[in-house]
């Protein structure tokens, strides 16, 4: 029997299972579409689809660099447990070293792992160990330099924090005290300097700062006028918030002499021009139940 798109689309839904392997179970078993289901629960991978809606935000972030280029990766678990886990770590560095030649997550998925796409290898990989995982994001930087760092490593290049920061001149030494910085300064930085932020991120922060400032305004006892507000305090904290999140304005951790970033990247002849930080689960929204949640939950299944 010919596989159409609608059988697919039917034995997705039903099972959860990825495009490649639905079809290939309806080829194997002619189209029938219980034998299917069947066909992908012995393989695991129906298995793995139910596990797809627990959250996943534990894990592990790798970081690779090859010559003038480096790549982050975060796939994660559903708990810490699992990063602590020999097979994971090998999946992850393995996946990390197949991003290094790719452009973006959907061709990483794609990329060939030990004979399997990073895709498969990753659905099998639920069904064995019994959680739900996902294959985040990625991001790459590219320079004349790329060092790396990461904050409490589990094994080579892998850990909860990961770095990569790309820069022309400078020394080994100064590129990954810089990646350090970025590990461990707070607030974490989000752009390179002010033309690199996010506009999105700049006009909440000054939608926050006019409302703020407007009501501790209205609640004083002396009051300032609005022009002042708008003209003086306003831009005044836009700039400070600017600092604290640009990069080459923090100042660098590492300095005893309150240096900036941008400064000691000059005193170290390096001009900085690109950095990547993940952060496993950074973003992620965990739902917790309560106990007799979980089990009206579970009756209700």
């Amino acid at each position: 029997m010919a596989v159409t798109a609608s059988m697919i689309k039917e034995l997705r839904e039903a099972t959860g299972a990825g495009m490649m392997d639905v079809k290939k179970a309806l080829t194997e078993t002619d189209g029938d579409m219980d034998a299917a289901v069947d066909w992908l629960r012995t393989k695991g991978l129906a298995k793995a689809a139910k596990k797809a809606g627990r959250t996943a935000a534990e894990g592990l972030v790798a970081v690779v660099v090859d010559g003038g280029k480096g790549v982050a990766i975060e796939l994660n678990s559903e708990t810490d447990f699992v990063g602590k886990n020999e097979d994971f770590q090998k999946m992850v560095g393995a996946i990390a070293a197949a991003a290094i030649n790719v452009d973006d997550l959907d061709a990483l998925k794609a990329a060939t792992v030990n004979g399997k796409t990073v895709e498969e290898t990753v659905t099998e990989a639920i069904a064995t160990i019994g959680e739900n995982m996902t294959l985040r994001r990625m991001a790459k930087v590219s320079g004349d330099n790329v060092f790396s760092y990461v904050h409490n490593s589990v094994a080579p290049g892998m850990g909860k924090i990961g770095v990569l920061v790309a820069m022309t001149g400078g020394s080994e030494d100064f590129g990954r005290q810089v990646a350090m910085h970025i590990a461990a300064a707070d607030p974490r930085p989000q752009a390179l300097n002010e033309s690199e932020l996010d506009p999105a991120i700049m006009a909440k922060e000054l939608e926050i700062q006019t409302a703020k400032a407007l009501e501790e305004n209205a609640a004083s006892d002396k009051p300032k006028p609005e022009q002042v507000i708008h003209n003086n305090i306003i831009p005044g904290r836009m700039k400070k918030f600017v600092a604290d999140v640009s990069l080459l304005d923090q100042q660098f951790v590492v300095s005893a002499d309150k240096q900036t970033v941008a400064q000691a990247a000059a005193q170290n002849g390096a001009t900085i021009t690109g950095f990547v930080r993940f952060e496993v689960g950074e973003g992620i929204e965990v739902v917790k139940e309560d106990f007799a949640a979980e089990v009206a939950k579970a009756a209700k299944g």
